[in-house]
């Protein structure tokens, strides 16, 4: 879907296609250097990194196996409520295995930070972290993120698997939603 097609909810486009292939296929080379030899496994949570852990996996040059997981902080509210509910677990053993978490945002940082904690409680041999995008004003719990993609405003954004109620996870490009679309919504 093209930004012209839901341009009347659509404030600006904040980061492009093409940006974000750009440092997805950086981070990916990188990535492909320091797993060599190692049979990395990428992590993504469902919904909103699956766009994201498409373009880094087509973009390796090494072998890596895939999995997901679903978490939930967000009870009803847009607001974490701080504590983690796996919703679907991982169907790969992470014991002994290196560990690519590959994110579409980092927004407060406590999901994240329980997800590394985790899979390093399950035994993983090291547990490394690609985020496409990060709200730095919005942190609240470090997170250390060895492949870095854009750090953005403290803005509403939409698209390449980032959502407002469940709609524009398909647009190409990152954009800033409308605040009358989700009106009187924490962004």
């Amino acid at each position: 879907m093209r930004i012209a097609d839901v341009q009347d909810e659509i404030d600006h486009e904040l980061v492009s296609k093409e940006q974000i292939h750009s440092k997805i296929r950086e981070a990916a080379a990188q990535a492909s250097e320091d797993y060599r030899g190692k049979n990395p496994l990428l992590i993504a949570v469902l919904k909103g990194a699956v766009n994201t852990l498409a373009a880094f996996s087509e973009a390796l040059s090494i072998p890596a196996q895939i999995d997901f997981m679903s978490l939930s902080s967000y009870g009803s509210g847009t607001t974490s409520s701080g504590t983690v509910t796996v919703r679907q677990d991982l169907s790969t053993d992470v014991r002994g295995r290196h560990i690519l978490i590959v994110e579409d945002i980092i927004d407060s940082g406590r999901t994240l930070a329980w997800l590394v904690e985790e899979l390093k409680r399950r035994g993983a041999a090291s547990v490394e972290i690609f985020a496409l995008l990060e709200k730095p004003a919005r942190r609240e719990v470090d997170v250390d993120v060895k492949y870095r993609g854009y750090e953005i405003p403290d803005e509403f954004v939409v698209g390449f698997g980032l959502d407002y109620d469940e709609r524009f996870r398909n647009l190409d490009s990152i954009a800033v939603l409308k605040p009358e679309v989700y009106q009187g919504v924490n962004a």
